[in-house]
């Protein structure tokens, strides 16, 4: 059978659409209801919401999954045993076929004629089709040919069909046949139909993209694109759909980051800090180890960055222990040298208290002020704290979202440091740009390595430093995974090490029960376990979320004065804390935490002089979870575990409000994806270089597209 192929660049083959409809846009389409297609009533209305699809653009961008080759249409006289393959033919009659059993419906047999030969089509179960396979119609059947008393076709789908001639226009078989993501409440086929009948619906959707990128990347054009990758006409369409597909999604997020970094550059003011290093160099001479290579490197491009005018945004990552928050404090001493304030925001309170005693340490013998701001201070406390930051006699302020709140005034901000980012969104990292007279300054770290693809998209607005060297001397953790059966012997291990006068953490993720991780050891329950039963002769403490902040500090205090000897703590610890005293970590319900997440975890017990152990107890039931532990106790390098991390559980959700703003990946792969990411983001910030509001004619159509898609996170980018 001959397949119709595309008539031209941009246009789309003659099996989807006769002649060519109206033209259109996908914003066009996102203001299109599904309810305005024939078949979508209440009810499918609802299963579509389900999946996330609202209107016509949703329901055209619901991309398949995978493809079924039903494509191999053959006489029935050529027909081979073992080959899969379609026919069409007339039906001569039917008959049943077996018997019910155990509630499976009987089957029935199909005999057809085609004009070479006849062949049974065996049905199983779909008794409802029996009756619509009268004598003389017309069917498609794709199958298996097997010999079963004689040749016979295993029928997977059968479709009624009014002309032969049409066959080619079926959804359902004789061709490339979409498999789409579906729920409970919507069958594949009722998916398949949907969107088959809103392509119609949907006219020839125009191509944002200019027609210069378009050809210097050999793309075809997004209308075509779109149909061939729902319903592709051969192997090698379907490719050059989906690397378009791919090219156009990373293309606009791209576009997004660079209007952003150009609207910033163009109209924001910021402050050249030209320290005269009285601060600087007596902290580094006095630090008690020398600076790493990677350390050094970092630290002159952040100073480089600090003595430009224009504002900094630069993105530091580095591994559990590589020594970050020493190159952070360095910029925030070279911001007060230059008479200004600095602030360094963390995502918790531990975490911020945690900052505030190793930096106030740090700094002791300085003539600098740091000051703790956190929301649970006592009122006279905070005043107290609040007037230090409005006059200027805080020099660095320390602490949680508490420092974005309306009534903390600076008197000069001018540098910000932004602690685990991605704990934070953009709204709360951008609100301090209101807190100075210029634009302040602003560094971004985070311990939790971010793959090079990753940190091109969600980072794309930001310079990017890598603390890629860990301080001489680091022992790697020696990470065990532990079956539920030797538990005990997870804990004989971490009694050595409270014998040796060392500390140990034991982390469970949940404090109080829950009916639906029922196997998950709730904190306040092991923590009674530990201190009456394992170690009723060690001092035995418990630090969780839900405890008042003078709690936790109480607990965290007595930890680092060696006083609590076993600390049972849920992820409150996750980052930032620091006791090298602390030799030990048990992680309960390993299985259940992210790759990424057991990493700082375990980050835990790699600072201090001894060698560092961990146990991941659990009971893993998944090659997904299996995976991720056994990558932990192969791997120290957060970098290398983070690309397994990505390849293990996907892009996923990467790109919600809270993290950057941006959107979700329908058909881009990050890992798989890198050469075109490195094309589009070319191509993207090259063209915003040349056009950064994207005013021209040409481009507003993609101008739109960008606004429509990132929303409001990015509304102001392409103001005048």
């Amino acid at each position: 059978m001959a397949w119709p192929t595309s008539s031209g660049f941009g246009e789309p083959a003659a099996l989807y659409r006769p002649q060519l409809p109206d033209r259109t846009t996908l914003p066009d389409l996102r203001g299109q209801p599904v309810t305005g297609l024939p078949g979508v009533g209440p009810k499918i209305e609802k299963a579509l919401k389900d999946l996330g699809i609202g209107s016509l653009a949703d329901l055209v961008s619901h991309y398949p999954s995978r493809h079924e080759d039903l494509s191999n249409v053959k006489r029935i006289s050529d027909l081979r045993v073992g080959e899969k393959a379609t026919v069409v033919g007339r039906v001569v009659k039917t008959k049943p076929v077996g018997r019910p059993v155990r509630g499976r419906s009987p089957g029935f047999s199909v005999q057809l004629y085609d004009g070479t030969g006849y062949i049974p089509a065996v049905v199983w179960g779909r008794q409802w089709l029996a009756g619509l396979l009268v004598p003389e119609t017309m069917v498609l059947v794709s199958g298996e040919v097997q010999r079963r008393y004689g040749i016979q076709l295993a029928a997977k789908t059968v479709e009624v069909v009014d002309d032969p001639d049409t066959v080619q226009d079926n959804a359902h078989a004789g061709r490339f046949v979409p498999v789409y993501p579906v729920n409970k409440n919507i069958q594949a086929r009722r998916m398949r139909t949907l969107i088959h009948r809103a392509l119609d619906e949907a006219g020839h959707v125009l191509d944002p993209l200019p027609a210069e990128v378009l050809f210097r990347h050999n793309l075809v054009s997004l209308d075509e694109a779109i149909r061939e990758v729902h319903f592709p006409t051969a192997r090698p369409a379907l490719r050059q759909a989906l690397r378009r597909l791919v090219f156009h999604e990373l293309f606009l997020i791209q576009t997004g980051l660079a209007a952003r970094k150009a609207r910033l550059e163009r109209t924001e003011a910021g402050r050249s800090h030209r320290g005269d290093g009285s601060l600087l160099n007596p902290f580094i001479k006095g630090l008690p180890f020398g600076l790493t290579g990677a350390q050094e490197r970092v630290m002159e491009e952040l100073l480089a960055d600090l003595r430009a005018e224009k504002p900094m945004r630069r993105l530091v990552q580095g591994d559990v222990g590589s020594g970050k928050t020493v190159v952070a404090v360095a910029a925030l001493l070279s911001a007060v040298e230059s008479g200004g304030q600095g602030a360094l925001m963390a995502p918790t309170e531990v975490l911020a208290e945690q900052h505030y005693l190793s930096v106030s340490g740090a700094l002791e013998n300085l003539p600098v002020n740091v000051v703790l701001l956190t929301g649970s201070q006592g009122a006279a406390e905070r005043r107290a704290a609040l007037e230090q930051v409005r006059s200027g006699a805080a020099h660095v302020v320390i602490g949680t979202h508490a420092l974005i709140q309306k009534a903390v005034e600076f008197r000069d901000l001018s540098l910000v440091v932004v602690d685990e980012q991605h704990r934070f969104g953009v709204s709360q990292r951008t609100v301090f740009k209101e807190k100075g007279a210029a634009t302040p300054d602003t560094l971004v770290m985070t311990a939790t390595p971010i793959p090079r693809t990753l940190s091109l998209t969600l980072y794309g607005d930001l310079e990017v430093s890598v603390i890629d060297e860990l301080p001489p001397g680091r022992k790697p953790v020696e990470t065990r995974m532990v079956d539920l059966s030797g538990r005990d012997e997870a804990y004989e291990a971490v009694r050595n090490e409270l014998e040796e006068g060392r500390q140990a953490y034991v982390i469970c993720p949940l404090v109080e029960e829950s009916e639906a991780l029922e196997d998950v050891r709730a904190a306040e329950e092991l923590f009674e376990e530990l201190a009456g039963e394992i170690f009723p002769d060690r001092r035995v403490g418990l630090l969780h979320g839900r405890m008042k902040a003078p709690e936790k500090r109480e607990v965290m205090a007595a930890f680092r004065a060696g006083e609590i000897e076993v600390l049972v703590a849920t992820v409150v610890v996750e980052v930032g804390v620091d006791v090298p005293n602390a030799s030990a970590i048990v992680i309960e319900g390993a299985e259940r935490f992210g790759l990424s997440q057991l990493h700082q975890l375990r980050g835990r017990v790699c600072r201090g002089l001894h060698p560092p152990k961990c146990y991941l107890v659990g009971d893993p039931r998944t090659d997904d979870a299996r995976s991720r532990l056994e990558a932990l106790c192969e791997l120290q390098d957060g970098f290398k575990l983070s690309e397994v991390d990505l390849t293990i559980r996907g892009e996923g959700t990467l790109f919600g409000s809270r993290q950057s703003g941006m959107p979700d990946l329908k058909v881009a792969k990050l890992l798989r994806d890198i050469e075109v990411l490195v094309e589009a983001r070319k191509e993207a910030f090259g063209l915003v270089a040349k056009d950064p509001t994207l005013k021209s004619p040409v481009h507003r159509p993609l101008r739109r597209e960008v606004r429509e898609l990132l929303g409001a996170n990015v509304e102001w980018l392409f103001r005048e």
